[in-house]
């Protein structure tokens, strides 16, 4: 059952998913009815779970549930990924690939392939400072306060200078 994100708990699991481009206005309202309809049906074998989304940068889709009233399953974590592989193919584009890697660069958001990405950290291109997205937090607190940070407080870090 879709509930609001603001009141999901802190330790509510994430997913997030980065988009290999922006999303258009018109996608992310199509995103938005498409992951509230999804949520609205999600089930534990059966059992309903209260879960939410966030579009964060209009490139950033973030699922979570609230574990605390039901805890999440194989099959209904799979059928969350069945879901994201329907919205790639509806909107043509990529959300799955984890060797892509979003960083800021002032306020521009820039994706790139995991190969450039440590090309630019031995160029300097990318720094300690530079703010990267740590897409492996799991939580919405972790999410909230570590998802946006500087790459040597990263999983990033092992490929700066």
């Amino acid at each position: 059952m879709f509930t609001e994100y603001k009141n999901l708990p802190n330790n509510s699991r994430v997913w997030i998913y980065q988009a290999d481009r922006e999303f258009t206005e018109n996608e992310i309202n199509f995103i938005s009815e498409k992951a509230e309809d999804f949520i609205n049906q999600w089930t534990r074998h059966g059992d309903d779970l209260k879960g939410s989304f966030i579009i964060k940068y209009n490139q950033f889709l973030v699922l979570a549930v609230d574990e605390s009233f039901n805890n999440v399953s194989g099959c209904s974590i799979d059928s969350s990924v069945r879901f994201i592989k329907e919205l790639e193919n509806e909107l043509q584009l990529d959300l799955m690939d984890k060797m892509n890697v979003t960083f800021k660069d002032n306020d521009n958001i820039n994706l790139v392939k995991l190969f450039d990405f440590q090309k630019f950290a031995k160029e300097q291109k990318v720094t300690a400072e530079t703010i990267v997205f740590n897409n492996m937090v799991d939580t919405k607190e972790d999410f909230e306060n570590n998802w946006e940070i500087p790459a040597k407080d990263s999983w990033h870090k092992r490929f700066l200078v």
